[in-house]
């Protein structure tokens, strides 16, 4: 008897994949507020579990740090910025377990949009840090 997945798995993973990187395009807050984020992230964490590899363990961690973050309220920038980035470097490595080519190219591109979004977060706080200077040099 054969364990292997079945194709129709690795087509939902990897509509899944495509799904989290199409959220990560977009704005996260307001992905958060619409509740959305939180059952990507919840499939997101489930396939990582599947594949059941202890490889990817810092990835379903940081998955669910990133998922409780979201789930706090008001959302701290540096800890996010720091967990995209973390998430996004590891994932792109974890590419190299995915069986299918069409998978492992989708985890490339998530890791690619989440060191896109680490950047995104962090741009923004740079730009709302660097608006404040201006406001309180104007002020002075």
């Amino acid at each position: 008897m054969s364990f292997h997945k079945q194709p129709k798995d690795d087509t939902q993973h990897q509509n899944h994949l495509d799904g989290a990187a199409k959220i990560l395009g977009s704005d996260l807050q307001e992905e958060a507020d619409r509740s959305g984020l939180d059952n990507h992230f919840q499939r997101w964490i489930e396939d990582l579990k599947d594949v059941n590899n202890p490889e990817l363990h810092q990835i379903v961690v940081d998955m669910q740090e990133l998922k409780a973050h979201f789930n706090g309220g008001a959302i701290d920038k540096d800890v996010v910025s720091r967990l995209l980035r973390r998430l996004g470097d590891n994932t792109t490595k974890a590419a190299v377990f995915a069986e299918n080519p069409n998978t492992a190219e989708r985890v490339v591109k998530l890791g690619e949009a989440l060191s896109a979004a680490a950047k995104q977060v962090s741009g923004a706080q740079a730009s709302a840090e660097q608006d404040l200077k201006q406001d309180s040099a104007a002020n002075s």
